[in-house]
């Protein structure tokens, strides 16, 4: 009978049967136990991996992505799901829009304010208006369109080097306090644009976006006519005055519900504050917090009963008087976007937004 080449290396080497047999035992527990230990550091590499993205995630991006509402933004009742559930675009202009006539409710609710409005994004129906149609000076409403622009055509992990060009805003405006050579992110300043309402976070995301801020300010108002907003007209990205610098409530309503289709934007809307970290000129590490402007975040303001303010922006100067847009809901979860232009004082003006949000 041949041998096997097993059995004459056996032969060969001297063993014995019982010998080899015991031998061959051995290599295959030898090896069975070198399967194992690839296989357990196989797991404990993936583990540390794991690990490692956790940490990552938690610690550096937790700020950026953390809601302040304990539900889902996703959610169709409670996030905003319901917000965007039928709203397609057709060459750049949002369908399902609510629509106005003229003034509406007017004799139910009496507001001093120059102009305002409220809208049922689910029902698309316009419960209150009162000269929505009136080109008014917005203040920082404008950042809306600013922070919309940013989000469609910025990569929001860029970082940025602040220049000389935050110098160029009115001495004693709303600013983030950024200084020359500081280095963020670009989320990081639209952070500090919508939340603390920083001018010249706003100039310093045009100027990115676009190269220059004049660049940008065409691109905001090449956005405003894609989407209808066609009584709108900007001269800059931060909304201090100027007399070719002006918008409508119902534009404003049309920015405000574009720009509600980006998760970035319904999550910065909707913070209290924001803790940002990040580098000086000479490579120093910078850590603030910059707080809400909205009063109803802050503790100053209490919506009604059966509302729940989700967010929105300030808007004040001289020109504007106080302004205030505002994405709100009810206790079902359905949308409702409330504006006010030009009210004669803070009091007033969060005075006759519950006023108008007591008509949900």
């Amino acid at each position: 009978m041949k041998c096997t080449d097993k059995e004459e290396t056996r032969i060969s080497l001297g063993y014995t049967q019982r010998e080899w047999a015991r031998m061959m035992e051995q290599e295959k527990q030898e090896k069975q136990r070198n399967r194992k230990l690839a296989a357990v550091l196989a797991g404990l590499l993936a583990i540390v991996l794991c690990m490692g993205f956790l940490v990552y995630y938690l610690v550096f991006r937790s700020h950026d992505y953390t809601l302040s509402f304990a539900y889902n933004s996703s959610d169709t009742v409670f996030g905003i799901g319901t917000i965007l559930d039928g709203f397609e675009a057709e060459e750049g202009v949002a369908t399902d829009l609510c629509v106005v006539t003229g003034d509406t409710n007017t004799s139910i609710v009496s507001l001093d304010a120059y102009s305002a409005a409220l809208f049922d994004l689910n029902g698309t129906d316009t419960v209150y208006a009162k000269d929505v149609f009136t080109k008014r000076s917005p203040a920082s409403i404008t950042k809306i369109m600013t922070c919309l622009v940013a989000l469609k055509y910025g990569n929001l992990d860029d970082q940025v080097t602040v220049t000389s060009t935050i110098l160029n805003i009115e001495e004693g405006s709303s600013v983030a306090d950024l200084k020359v050579g500081d280095v963020l992110s670009l989320r990081q300043l639209l952070y500090g644009m919508m939340v603390v309402s920083g001018n010249d976070a706003a100039m310093m995301v045009a100027e990115h976006i676009a190269g220059s801020v004049d660049a940008f300010v065409g691109l905001m108002n090449e956005e405003a006519q894609m989407i209808g907003a066609t009584d709108t007209h900007f001269t800059n990205p931060h909304g201090l005055t100027d007399s070719d610098h002006y918008t409508t409530v119902y534009d404003i309503y049309l920015i405000f519900n574009e720009a509600m289709k980006y998760d970035t934007f319904m999550d910065i809307i909707n913070r209290e504050n924001y803790y940002a970290e990040y580098t000086d000129a000479d490579g120093n590490d910078v850590a603030v917090t910059w707080d809400s402007t909205n009063q109803y975040f802050t503790g100053d303001e209490t919506a009604p009963d059966g509302v729940i303010v989700y967010g929105g922006k300030t808007g004040t100067t001289d020109d504007a008087g106080y302004c205030l847009a505002l994405l709100s809901k009810d206790l079902y979860g359905n949308p409702y976007i409330s504006i006010i232009l030009h009210a004669d004082s803070k009091e007033n003006l969060y005075g006759e937004m519950n006023s108008l949000l007591e008509l949900i």
